[in-house]
C-alpha cells in the first residue's frame, strides 16, 4: 500500500513539474512568471482597481499595470526616497495638483496608501501627461519620462536635441539624460508589451515571442 501511495505521489510530482515546465516554456518572461507565482496573488490583486482607474481616466490599463509593477511591485504601502507613496509612488506635488483640480478638501497624504485613491491620482496624473504630449507620434515615452523625471526635465532634454516640435518618441528615448529614467521608460514599455502578449494569448489570438 505504501509503495502504491509513493508511486502516486511521484506521478503527481512529475505531472506538476511538467505543468510548470509547459507554463514557463510558453511564458514571454520566465523570471516575471516565477515572481508572479511567488507573490501569492499580489501581482493580480489590484487588477480590477487598475481597470477601474484606467477607464475613469482614459488610459491603457496594461500601461497602468506596468507602471504599478515598476513603481512598487504591487506593494500598496511602499514609500519612496523622496516621499512618494503607494502603488504608483505618487509624489506629494502630483497629489497636490489632483487635490486642487478636484477640490478634495478632505484629502490627507496618508490617503495615498489606499490602493484605489493612489491609482485614481496616479492615473489622472498620467493622463495629464499623455494629453500634453498627444501631438507626438507616440506620447507614451514622453509621458513616462515626465512621470519619472518631471516635465521641466523632459523639456530640457528635448531642447538639447535641437529638434523642437519635430522630436519623435524614438529621438527622446535616445536623448533621455538620466540613465535611471531611460531604464524606467524602457522597462515599462517592455512590461506593457509582455502584458499585451499575455492578454492576446488569453483571448486565443496566438503568441508573440
Amino acid at each position: 500500500m505504501f509503495r502504491i501511495l509513493l508511486k502516486l505521489l511521484l506521478l503527481l510530482l512529475i505531472a506538476a513539474a511538467m505543468a510548470v515546465s509547459v507554463v514557463l516554456y510558453r511564458s514571454h518572461d520566465r523570471l516575471y512568471t516565477v515572481a508572479d507565482w511567488m507573490s501569492m496573488g499580489r501581482f493580480h490583486r489590484y487588477d480590477a482597481m487598475i481597470g477601474d482607474a484606467a477607464r475613469k481616466n482614459g488610459v491603457d490599463p496594461l500601461l497602468l499595470k506596468a507602471i504599478v509593477w515598476r513603481e512598487s511591485e504591487f506593494h500598496p504601502h511602499k514609500t519612496g526616497t523622496t516621499g512618494e507613496r503607494g502603488l504608483m509612488q505618487v509624489s506629494q506635488a502630483a497629489a497636490k495638483d489632483w487635490v486642487q483640480a478636484h477640490k478634495a478638501e478632505t484629502f490627507q497624504p496618508a490617503d495615498l496608501f489606499s490602493p484605489r485613491m493612489n491609482l485614481e491620482i496616479g492615473s489622472w496624473y498620467l493622463k495629464k501627461a499623455l494629453l500634453h504630449w498627444a501631438a507626438k507620434d507616440d506620447p507614451v515615452p514622453f509621458a513616462l519620462a515626465e512621470y519619472n523625471a518631471g516635465r521641466a526635465t523632459v523639456d530640457r532634454w528635448i531642447a538639447t536635441t535641437q529638434l523642437g516640435e519635430e522630436i519623435t518618441a524614438a529621438d527622446l528615448r535616445i536623448h533621455i539624460g538620466f540613465p535611471s529614467t531611460r531604464a524606467y521608460v524602457e522597462t515599462i514599455l517592455k512590461r506593457r508589451a509582455y502584458y499585451v502578449a499575455e492578454a492576446r494569448r488569453g483571448r486565443g489570438e496566438g503568441e508573440t515571442r
